[in-house]
């Protein structure tokens, strides 16, 4: 099975730079985005033989997240569950009968973490609906989470030591994460990877230097690991300021 996760930066900009042409491209059995910045009605994608799952912000054009899947999923959930969490279209969880497929765009802290506060309140919470979810079954999810894990992760960690993205609390609340149980299932195939990034600031020519961070993932239940393929990340394909990240898995 083939999984696809993309922060599209604004699902209307990326669909004039060729996001219907890559969708088919990439031909993937499950396709999450997120950072759509849509309301409803506002697009119309043709997607034959996928279903659509949308989450929508209440703030007009911004935030957002859908899920595009071949197999029909048992069930559909939009949100966590906790009304602070619910209201930036953040989550979609659809239930499977092997596991649960998550996409998640995480709250970026902003600039001088003006929101670092909330940022931590996010993380314990979502931690804690993914362990909820597990006692059910495993649990693969994805999306953008607005951090660079280790100083491999991102081109200049000694000048973005206190910047979001790379501060000590949201690194370690992704440690945290991964210590209760996820893997991590690009950094578990290729452990020592330097210079491979997802994501890179429109500003400084940042892309064309690959001064880059690797922000989104695709992280798993330990219980599936056996069932892990491969882990991709498509630093050629453009039309967001992030690249699409993959996922092969056997189930």
């Amino acid at each position: 099975m083939k999984l696809i996760s993309w922060n599209v930066n604004g699902l209307r900009a990326c669909v004039q730079k060729g996001f219907l042409d890559i969708f088919k491209e990439l031909n993937a059995d499950m396709f999450c985005i997120q950072e759509s910045k849509l309301q409803e009605g506002q697009i119309s994608l043709e997607l034959e033989g996928y279903h659509q799952y949308w989450n929508y912000a209440i703030k007009k054009g911004y935030s957002g997240t859908a899920i595009f899947t071949r197999r029909e999923p048992m069930s559909v959930a939009y949100g966590i569950g906790i009304e602070e969490h619910d209201q930036e279209g953040r989550v979609i969880t659809l239930e499977f009968a092997e596991f649960y497929l998550v996409t998640v765009y995480t709250p970026n802290s902003q600039s001088e973490l003006a929101r670092l506060d909330y940022r931590m309140r996010w993380e314990d919470a979502f931690l804690s609906y993914l362990k909820g979810l597990e006692e059910k079954k495993p649990i693969v999810f994805c999306g953008d989470l607005n951090v660079a894990h280790k100083e491999i992760d991102l081109k200049n960690p000694k000048t973005n030591r206190k910047n979001a993205g790379f501060t000590d609390e949201e690194r370690g609340k992704f440690s945290t994460l991964l210590g209760q149980g996820f893997i991590d299932t690009y950094r578990y195939f290729y452990p020592d990877q330097e210079g491979i990034y997802s994501w890179w600031s429109y500003r400084f020519q940042a892309r064309k230097k690959n001064a880059g961070w690797r922000i989104d993932y695709f992280c798993v239940s330990e219980s599936l690991k056996e069932k892990l393929v491969d882990a991709k990340i498509h630093t050629e394909i453009m039309g967001s300021d992030h690249c699409p990240v993959e996922l092969d898995i056997d189930l």
